[in-house]
């Protein structure tokens, strides 16, 4: 494969990208645009962009919104309970069926690697054995973690803990928790430190579903920051939402940063859910209840986006966009400055990533021939138009490609113009 008159990120020059044996073999300033040809892709100016990484999803419960209730509040609280009611129809069959069919809505719009989350507080572990599963059946065709996630709390379910470790035995990838929902401060801290102890005794990352809950006292992101601190864990070691964040006062949070940076762990936000679930006891005025990406940004420690649900009982929307994602995260976060644009893309490519820790990401030379096409040539232009995803390559071979919208102009529109 060859891809002429290609766009790089944060370069102006027009590229020649060569592909050998599913890598990246040369990848050439040209001196002048190249004329199109029947041996190569030509990309026309455009923006080849490592792949779309979606680091926080929940596979399992995606695409149930409804069934057999509708999350009638839209809280946080009552989605668990939907879901609770949902968990009893669950086998394989259904499983599958709607990962799969999630699974190829993110890959037609550019993502090549998935993290997804699956409940282990179900005896059965129907979710975690099907998505295993599907993880060793695709992975040729897409990087695919699973995260072993106790919903309803890791000790506060009966036999939880238990569980847990089934999970691992059974090949999940990453050890997950949720240390405010569980009944105490206590059992908290203690499943904090059991993560971290089975994540050393399985050679496992962690990613944690941390604060998610507008507490300002809701305070275990400092707990798992100390734990990856002292074990030396830190970038296996991932704190998602943390929307208590947006509740901590600036005194607390000075504190905490000097922790965040040395302890090296790395974040995720899911602003779309968390806009959406969180602030729910506030009146007026209302608390955006997202975590603080911009100043975490800003303090130089990694930071990404993912989508979290599509259309399940704690979100009933989400069309598999991380584009989308991305402007809502800007929006939200008062990101809105030119140098926030100029790589807003690395919010949901490089520093994903860096989260799940692939190996072998980004447009290198050596590396597998894993990238995108973008409608935009830089970073700006693809945010500001929400430019479509033209072309996904995984080793070197298509696996999407769709053509640009054709728009017409009223000529009464185009005759002025001229």
């Amino acid at each position: 494969m060859h891809i002429i008159n290609a766009r790089l990120r944060q370069r102006s020059e027009l590229f020649s990208i060569h592909i050998e044996e599913g890598r990246f073999s040369r990848i050439e300033v040209q001196d002048s645009t190249l004329a199109a040809t029947d041996n190569a892709i030509d990309a026309d100016g455009k923006l080849v962009c490592a792949p779309f990484v979606e680091p926080h999803i929940h596979l399992d419960a995606a695409l149930t919104a409804g069934e057999p209730e509708w999350n009638q509040s839209g809280t946080l609280f009552e989605g668990i309970e939907r879901w609770s009611q949902r968990k009893p129809m669950l086998n394989e069959a259904d499983i599958r069926r709607r990962a799969l069919s999630t699974i190829e809505l993110l890959v037609q719009n550019g993502v090549q690697a998935i993290r997804t989350h699956a409940d282990t507080t179900d005896p059965t572990l129907v979710g975690v054995r099907t998505l295993c599963a599907l993880r060793d059946e695709l992975k040729d065709k897409i990087d695919l973690q699973v995260v072993a996630f106790p919903q309803d709390g890791m000790l506060s379910y009966p036999n939880g803990a238990k569980l847990m470790e089934e999970a691992l035995e059974m090949g999940a990838d990453v050890v997950g928790g949720i240390p405010h929902f569980e009944y105490t401060r206590e059992l908290g801290e203690k499943s904090v430190k059991q993560i971290i102890a089975l994540a050393k005794k399985y050679d496992r990352l962690v990613d944690v579903h941390c604060d998610e809950i507008d507490d300002p006292n809701s305070r275990f992101l400092e707990f798992l920051a100390c734990e990856a601190l002292f074990h030396d864990m830190g970038p296996k070691v991932t704190a998602s939402h943390t929307t208590a964040m947006h509740s901590y006062d600036n005194a607390y949070c000075s504190k905490l940063f000097r922790l965040l940076k040395n302890a090296d762990i790395n974040f995720i936000s899911c602003p779309t859910e968390s806009i959406h679930l969180q602030g729910r006891f506030d009146t007026y005025p209302k608390r955006r209840g997202v975590t603080r990406v911009k100043e975490l940004r800003e303090a130089n420690i990694n930071v990404c986006l993912g989508q979290d649900s599509i259309f399940d009982p704690w979100y009933s929307l989400g069309n598999g966009k991380l584009l989308r994602t991305l402007d809502y995260a800007m929006h939200i976060c008062q990101m809105m400055g030119y140098q926030d644009y100029a790589r807003a893309l690395d919010m949901i490519t490089d520093n994903s990533a860096r989260t799940l820790c692939l190996q072998g990401y980004g447009i290198e030379v050596g590396n597998a021939a894993n990238f995108i096409l973008l409608e935009g040539h830089d970073d700006y232009s693809v945010l500001r138009q929400q430019g479509e995803v033209l072309l996904s390559v995984r080793h070197g071979e298509i696996i999407m490609q769709r053509q640009p919208a054709q728009v017409i102009t009223p000529p009464w529109i185009s005759q002025k113009i001229k």
